[in-house]
């Protein structure tokens, strides 16, 4: 995206500003670009689908105010994981392919078949998959990230947790405010946003727009990788026909042109000489993952579009002891189209087709949703009934496995290697066999429909003693119709079989390759095949708190979650037979149970020192039965049911308005232990029993502190620092040794000047400031057996952003 195109839209919208400040002169205030509590009892939370102070939910929240993310650069839910304790964002082969755990518990996100684990919504709209709600964020109020099931309130699919972000709704009060960042990387955004009234106490206006570039950090000849190149849009209207109605449109709309995402080299096997022979020079030797160099040579650029619109209705109805009646309509549509390389080498192995090529891989997801709910109290009963109705399309065109100029010569090496095997030299069918351009060619056309009745009670025992209870009961049914398809008809796989097969042996590293799952002529021959699911399950949780006093709450709570099963789209069959006349049959039941949770904690919450120390801790343990595991194997993903998976430890945090002017600290810890038990059989091989899960650190802590102090008479300097510290973990679902990232910390800077009004503000900011380079997932290396490559961390960046209030 060009200078220029970011300057004539920041142009635009400040254009769109000053007519809105033309409409409400006569009301004109500067308002703050963020704000900030200044005591534990403003801090505010909903996690109970109603506004209660954190203090009072028997919840284990992190709530993180507009200005803590403000301090901590925080633009996407990738961002979080500096201010949140227990929760870890990665992301490997694309953006969209994004996944948020927390205490280790998460859905791998490469197979969109299996839904995420960790909800995320926006808004009080839910987001399909952690991919999809992969996006700038914007105007933020504040974001609250729910630990532990919360299916009740929040539905199925958060057995892990959610993520629930609440952004700036429109005003009636005029504010506008603009922004400017660059730094490294050839860095370069802007956004803006204007709010007002457009008829006097009836109708207000939101608009933010936005836009941001940046380049690679993966060095790569051509285009370097991982870049940052989008826009976005977000406008909002409030009306308010009545005193006792109010209703919330907003549409938003992002487009995204990114080269993602780059590869390094983490251990170089066998097959190693080959890819140099065939490209010299092809890969890191040795590996280096500091070195932040992808020698893929097919071009990495994907295109997303995101675009939404909804509506929200609050009726306060004055009946039933004054209820209030919410209804949230949603429709989102969401796209990704583009190519890549597939191997990470220099040598034209794989690839998917590029953009432009006419016949590109693509993931859509088209998903309507729809909740009631209706929420009273009384002088002993605050009560909640509901209504939740999804409908989900959802496809996706696989051309993952395309052969490149090099793959037959490839083969050729690893027929060598396998004990001096005759290659395809001298066949009719030499060069033809595995034809440049030709591989697999699928689609997946999957429909969801589901529906829920949900109920939340909460009653007053006593003035102390608060018993909760909810209930959900979900209705859930899925149809999927697979379209196979080889675009050679898989003319290498029958080649090979008619060449090899008399030989009835194993051909080591050259089967995979020979006869994989891409390039099986069984799958095209079945072409066609429908699958069904139907589901059901009653989920629920119990909490009883009680105040010893007005600053202490202790509470015990059990629940119930769900998350629902589904189909893995992807080819599958036996992975283990060789090429022995046959090719290996398809299994056309792709299906996988749902996952369910029980979970128990007690937890106590403390508001001390005058109210203005908030020290939280709770013990949590949860099981977990049929645990939705996604592997990759270097050429297919396989999903397995794991009988039990246990996660048990404490959660703590603590904020402190201390008793220096200026200065605030807050930060957690959460200590988790999660594990496969000893008894698990051994799915992926024999290291899953008594291992914890990959992604899942014994220990993480993150603190942060802020201070801001008077510069003279009209100025004042604001300070942040933000860490975050991991212990060792396994980043691999096979949970191979070589896939480990030893304990790191990530620390995040910001200073900043401006005047007491906060009118403009100026500041210098580093992410990652110490440049620590740590592996985000590491895998095993496509078609190339005994190697691993690894998608790494974001490393330093740095640069100023400018603030302007209207």
């Amino acid at each position: 995206m060009k200078l220029a195109y970011f300057q004539g839209g920041s142009a635009l919208a400040v254009a769109v500003a000053l007519s809105f400040g033309g409409q409400a002169a006569a009301q004109a205030t500067n308002a703050p670009a963020a704000s900030a509590p200044h005591s534990i009892d403003e801090l505010v939370v909903t996690a109970q689908k109603r506004e209660q102070s954190l203090q009072d939910v028997p919840i284990v929240v992190t709530s993180v105010n507009a200005q803590q993310l403000q301090d901590a650069g925080v633009r996407d839910i990738k961002d979080l994981t500096v201010v949140t304790p227990g929760l870890t964002v990665t992301t490997t082969s694309s953006s969209a392919i994004t996944t948020a755990r927390i205490r280790g518990i998460g859905t791998v996100g490469d197979n969109v078949g299996l839904e995420s684990s960790v909800g995320v919504v926006i808004d009080e709209v839910y987001r399909p998959r952690n991919g999809v709600a992969f996006s700038d964020l914007g105007e933020l109020d504040r974001v609250e990230v729910l630990k532990g099931p919360q299916g009740t309130l929040f539905g199925k699919n958060t057995t892990a947790g959610v993520i629930n972000v609440i952004t700036k709704r429109p005003e009636f009060t005029f504010g506008a405010n603009s922004e400017a960042t660059f730094g490294n990387l050839n860095t370069f955004g802007f956004s803006t946003s204007v709010t007002g009234p457009l008829i006097e106490d009836k109708l207000a206006g939101r608009l933010f727009v936005a836009g941001r570039h940046r380049d690679g950090y993966y060095e790569r000849v051509g285009r370097d990788t991982n870049d940052q190149n989008y826009y976005t849009g977000r406008g909002q209207l409030l009306w308010r026909p009545s005193a006792d109605v109010d209703v919330n449109f907003a549409a938003d709309y992002t487009k995204r042109h990114e080269a993602c995402c780059g590869a390094v080299q983490l251990i170089n096997g066998p097959t190693a000489p080959l890819v140099l022979a065939l490209a010299p020079g092809g890969i890191a030797n040795p590996p280096d993952i500091h070195n932040l160099r992808d020698y893929g040579n097919r071009n990495d650029v994907k295109d997303i579009e995101d675009k939404g619109a909804q509506a929200i209705v609050n009726w306060d109805t004055h009946a039933l002891g004054n209820a209030k009646l919410t209804s949230v309509t949603a429709y989102r549509d969401w796209l990704q189209k583009g190519g890549g390389d597939v191997d990470w080498t220099g040598a034209d192995i794989l690839y998917s087709p590029k953009l432009g090529s006419g016949d590109v891989g693509f993931t859509e997801f088209k998903t309507f949703t729809q909740e009631f709910r209706l929420a009273g109290s009384t002088d002993k009963l605050n009560w909640l009934v509901g209504a939740f109705y999804s409908d989900e399309k959802l496809k996706l065109h696989v051309r993952t496995v395309t052969y490149g100029n090099q793959f037959e010569s490839y083969l050729s090496g690893l027929l060598a290697a396998a004990g001096g095997l005759p290659t395809f030299e001298g066949h009719p069918n030499n060069g033809t066999a595995y034809a440049p351009g030709a591989g697999q060619n699928d689609t997946y056309d999957q429909h969801e429909r589901g529906f829920a009745l949900f109920t939340n009670e909460n009653y007053k025992i006593t003035d102390a003693l608060e018993l909760t209870v909810g209930l959900r009961y979900t209705w859930e049914k899925k149809d999927l119709a697979t379209f196979w398809n080889n675009t050679d008809n898989a003319i290498g796989c029958a080649t090979a079989i008619a060449r090899f097969g008399a030989i009835g042996r194993t051909l080591g590293g050259a089967y995979p390759a020979l006869c994989a799952t891409s390039s099986n002529p069984l799958f095209g021959q079945i072409a066609h095949n429908n699958q069904h699911k139907k589901e059901n399950e009653l989920t629920g949780t119990a909490k009883l708190s009680y105040r010893f006093s007005p600053e202490v709450l202790a509470y015990a709570s059990y629940a119930h979650g769900y998350k629902a099963g589904g189909f893995n789209l992807d080819r599958i069959a036996p992975g283990a037979q060789s090429v022995a006349g046959q090719a290996a049959t398809p299994v056309l039941d792709t299906s996988f149970a749902q996952e369910l949770v029980d979970s128990y904690e007690v937890g106590v919450k403390n508001t001390l020192l005058d109210r203005t120390l908030l020290l939280n801790a709770t013990v949590f343990y949860q099981e977990y039965k049929d645990f939705q595991l996604n592997a990759f194997n270097g050429l297919v993903f396989t999903v397995a049911s794991v009988p039990k998976v246990i996660s048990k430890g404490v959660d703590a945090d603590f904020l402190w308005f201390t008793p220096v002017e200026g200065l605030s600290l807050n930060g957690g810890a959460t200590y988790a232990e999660t594990y496969y038990p000893t008894s698990t059989p051994a799915v992926l091989g024999a290291r899953l029993p008594g291992s914890r899960l990959s992604l899942a650190p014994l220990w993480s802590i993150s603190g942060a502190g802020t201070y801001e102090h008077p510069i003279g008479e009209n100025l004042v300097g604001r300070f942040a620092l933000n860490a975050k510290y991991v212990s060792s973990y396994n980043t691999g679902s096979d949970l191979n040794p070589v896939k480990t990232q030893k304990g790191f910390t990530l620390v995040n800077a910001r200073i900043g000047i401006g005047p007491q009004d906060k009118k403009w503000q100026a500041e210098l900011w580093a992410q990652n400031l110490f440049d620590k380079r740590y592996k985000q997932v590491a895998f095993d290396s496509v078609f190339q057996t005994g190697s691993y490559d690894a998608f790494m961390g974001l490393p330093r960046t740095y640069g100023v952003t400018v603030r302007y209030t209207y």
